[in-house]
């Protein structure tokens, strides 16, 4: 296979991971991974370096656009950011100690458990109060809809901030975004709208990556050839991606492709974790 034949493929199959990242809120990585890893047998070390890359691209590119539409609560993120950073540092400590084919596999039983809540809750119900926690922190906000703003109120604070702990952890062991895991904290546990929690998870998946993709950097991990078709494609993707969810009507079909697309992560990470192969 020729450089410019690989480069053209990388940057198709990051171009629909960036859309998938961005409708979902999962990030670029999750597919980015795979496709490097099973598809074009590239180094783990290196695709994870890749991955982190392209997940700061689908949040820069992405986030912008959310943020400008006020859909983003970016409250919410940067409190919850503080959450994902002692998870992040003590995953990187943990690293060292555990192996990564088993928590590739709990992680891909919690990204079936999250898929199977995802399926179950089909009637998003918006809290227009929030419990006195987030009155205190002012995480209550609106987004913005077709029939003007729609006010809700965040709930179990503490719940929501215990999660994203646990997501950071994750984080630091895999080198990913943790967004389903993100996504799942405020959309189940917090009762945030499904659309305000894919898009502040873009928001956050950026900032957490960035932390990891300086200790790849330093370790020789992230490779411009690779990278640079990643971030492009990546890139284009969200912003394909934003688009269309800033103009969707209804979160409903958005939550049967989160379904889907981590169902298929979640098979994929057990399986490859049974395996070693991850």
């Amino acid at each position: 296979m020729s450089v410019i034949v690989l480069t053209l493929i990388i940057l198709i199959g990051a171009y629909f991971a960036g859309l998938l990242g961005s409708l979902t809120g999962l990030g670029g990585g999750f597919i980015i991974i795979p496709l490097l890893t099973l598809g074009l047998h590239v180094n783990i070390h290196y695709a994870i370096g890749a991955s982190l890359v392209s997940v700061i691209a689908t949040s820069s590119g992405s986030a912008a656009a959310y943020v400008k539409e006020g859909i983003t609560n970016i409250r919410i993120g940067m409190f919850l950011e503080i959450a994902t950073t002692i998870g992040a540092l003590a995953g990187a400590m943990l690293a060292l100690h555990v192996q990564t084919h088993v928590i590739a596999v709990i992680f891909g039983l919690i990204l079936a458990f999250s898929a199977v809540m995802s399926f179950i809750k089909k009637v998003e119900v918006i809290n227009a109060e929030g419990s006195a926690a987030a009155t205190a922190l002012r995480l209550n906000s609106t987004f913005p809809t077709p029939n003007g703003p729609v006010k809700y109120g965040v709930c179990n604070v503490g719940g929501g901030f215990f999660m994203m702990v646990f997501a950071g952890l994750i984080s630091g062991l895999l080198g990913i975004g943790s967004g389903a895991l993100k996504v799942l904290a405020m959309d189940t546990i917090m009762r945030i709208p499904f659309k305000v929690s894919t898009t502040t998870s873009n928001f956050m998946i950026g900032v957490t990556a960035a932390a990891s993709a300086v200790v790849y950097l330093q370790r020789g991990y992230i490779d411009p050839g690779l990278s640079m078709p990643v971030v492009v494609g990546v890139l284009l993707g969200a912003l394909s991606g934003s688009k269309i969810l800033v103009h969707t009507t209804s979160s409903g079909w958005l939550r049967w492709l989160f379904t889907i697309v981590v169902g298929i992560l979640a098979f994929q990470m057990i399986y490859n974790g049974l395996t070693g192969k991850i």
